[in-house]
């Protein structure tokens, strides 16, 4: 029996309603779908991001180690706590051919950790007064390392301000310089080699230690740019003083202060094949 065509019209209009309510929730499906996908995929990015980088990290080019530590976290763990920063300038020292390197004057028991296994904490004390952390590279034996020169802030801000500056820091409406009017910068507390190791509790009996485990480990964290990244020759050597060793985030606050005139150039990722 024919239809008329009224009844026709209302059966076809509740058909194409019908497939665009598949449609839709096909689409909603894949919508949910995708949004599981990205968050799964999120999640494991901020696991590899959490994970402590092993020895193979390590054993590379000291340029390329220093390079690629940026944006890594430095954590320290003590009886006070934890704290942890975001690695955000870093500087390259080859081995006893480099004649800004400790390890110019051969094995020593002061250099005898710069000597080790890549990955091995080498802590040195300067000037009588500072501490300062490096990351062996390489090979066994290379003499090679990567001064940790400043990281951002992270995590216990409160335990770096409170060794940086006294229990008078972390009170009150802000930290200050003591009696007077200048307040403290959380960007100050750690933008410089020695800064960092009083604000992270890093000392001499941290050396020789391997990085991948407490109490102090450097974490994978978020990879930074080349764009982002400039070079410039280390800060405070007189020996090989033009040479470009020295990497940092360009603009990061946290970075230590560029020496006026000093040259500075953007990175560039050394070419396959080239010399």
């Amino acid at each position: 029996m024919k239809l008329p065509r009224a009844a026709r019209a209302e059966r076809a209009e509740r058909g194409e309603r019908g497939e665009r309510g598949e449609r839709g929730e096909r689409g909603e499906r894949g919508e949910r779908r995708e949004r599981g996908e990205r968050r799964e995929r999120g999640e494991r990015r901020e696991d590899l991001e959490h994970l402590p980088l092993g020895r193979a990290f390590y054993e590379r080019d000291v340029d390329v180690v220093a390079r690629e530590l940026l944006g890594a976290v430095l954590e320290s763990d003590s009886r006070e706590g934890r704290a942890s920063g975001r690695i955000v300038e870093t500087e390259a020292y080859l081995g006893p051919h480099d004649p800004a390197s400790h390890a110019v004057v051969g094995l020593t028991s002061r250099t005898r950790d710069l000597f080790g296994p890549p990955g091995t904490a080498y802590v040195y004390f300067i000037y009588g007064m500072h501490w300062c952390v490096n990351a062996v590279a390489v090979h066994h034996g290379s003499g090679a390392a990567v001064l940790i020169r400043a990281v951002e802030p992270v995590e216990g801000v409160e335990l770096m301000r409170l060794r940086r500056w006294g229990a008078r820091a972390t009170a009150g409406a802000g930290p200050t310089d003591g009696g007077s009017r200048t307040r403290r910068r959380d960007t100050d507390l750690t933008n410089g080699p020695g800064k960092l190791c009083a604000a992270l509790g890093i000392d001499g009996s941290w050396s020789g230690r391997p990085l991948w485990e407490p109490p102090l480990l450097v974490r994978r964290g978020a990879s930074v740019a080349d764009t982002d990244v400039a070079v410039s020759p280390r800060i405070g050597v007189t020996q090989a003083a033009a040479a470009l060793h020295r990497y940092f985030i360009r603009g990061h606050p946290s970075v230590s202060r560029t020496p006026a005139g000093m040259r500075v150039v953007p990175f560039a990722r050394p070419q396959p094949g080239g010399g």
